[in-house]
């Protein structure tokens, strides 16, 4: 009787299980990635945004390149801000964890702002949203997108800001630090090592930016450093947790770096991470490490991790504190 007994409580819980799976429509054990929840979603779609009848989010995104207003799956417009952030042929789960950073940041993007183009709930503009390139678009981008196809990261139930950037310089940084992020620091930020890959750029790795004495004085009063007459001098003032510089002194005052940087322009002071200041001549010289505000996922990074063969989950949650991954449609 024991034995029969056990028998049938097995039974019933096989039953259950496919019961289960015929549901969710997945066989068993099956997911897209690991680490996703498929059960006890939490993150709302937008409201405003449409959907179609699989519960894929329609987008209204207006096309800089053609001026003009297009609706289509967001799916389909990932597969452009994939192919214009990371190049197409780097390692097939960096190109995953792109996508679900990218998929979070358009979702987070519409749950909180309105596009600066009437009638769009998003742009191709690169200074409002992310780069986007239709003609990088390949079978690796396809595949990339299609197998992380719904999924996003979660913080707490709710959708974080996806930063990334090209490479941290060796260690990345928390959001109070490298964006002067007023709000209170998220609790998914963290500094740790990059990672980087040893085949970045020379000139992401380690860089050189020179910028005359006007230049400086524009820029520090474009950050809200007002009265500079003349330069006198120019050094490091705070640093945060990663090293970064968090102000800068000029003249003996304090001005936000991550507003200098923006100011002075981000393709020429390529980070914060700054190893050597000197003003001499009229001309700020500055010698430093890193390309991007360093904080979240550095691409150079994901780069190296796919290599060693770590999956796109085992990438996002590497550079981003308590996430999980959640798939939503």
């Amino acid at each position: 009787m024991k034995k029969k007994s056990l028998g049938l409580v097995g039974l019933m819980l096989a039953l259950l299980l496919m019961a289960g799976c015929a549901a969710s429509g997945e066989a068993p054990g099956k997911t897209e990635s690991p680490g996703v929840l498929e059960t006890e979603k939490r993150v709302k779609i937008p409201e405003k945004l449409s959907r179609n009848a699989n519960g894929e989010p329609i987008l209204t995104v207006y096309q800089t390149d053609e001026e003009e207003v297009r609706q289509m799956e967001i799916e389909t417009y990932l597969l452009g801000v994939l192919a214009g952030e990371m190049k197409n042929d780097w390692p097939m789960e960096a190109l995953k964890a792109q996508a679900i950073l990218a998929r979070t940041f358009v979702l987070k993007f519409c749950s909180e702002k309105e596009s600066k183009y009437p009638g769009a709930d998003i742009s191709t503009d690169i200074e409002e949203a992310q780069a986007y390139d239709e003609t990088g678009i390949n079978e690796r981008i396809e595949k990339a997108v299609q197998e992380t196809r719904g999924i996003v990261l979660t913080h707490q139930g709710e959708l974080p800001y996806a930063w990334f950037h090209a490479h941290s310089g060796g260690v990345t940084a928390r959001a109070k630090e490298g964006l002067d992020y007023e709000k209170e620091e998220p609790g998914y930020t963290q500094s740790v090592p990059g990672m980087e890959s040893d085949m970045a750029p020379d000139e992401a790795k380690k860089w050189e930016a020179s910028f005359p004495a006007e230049e400086v004085m524009k820029a520090a009063k474009e950050s809200g450093l007002a009265g500079i007459e003349e330069l006198e001098s120019v050094e490091i003032g705070q640093r945060g947790e990663s090293g970064r510089a968090v102000t800068w002194r000029i003249n003996g005052r304090d001005v936000s770096a991550p507003a200098m940087r923006i100011a002075l322009g981000s393709t020429m002071l390529r980070s914060l991470l700054i190893d050597e200041m000197e003003y001499r001549d009229q001309t700020l010289i500055v010698r430093g490490r890193g390309y991007g505000h360093g904080v979240g996922m550095p691409q150079w990074g994901a780069y190296a991790m796919a290599e060693e063969g770590k999956k796109a989950a085992d990438i996002v949650q590497y550079y981003f504190r308590d996430v999980k991954l959640e798939k939503l449609w």
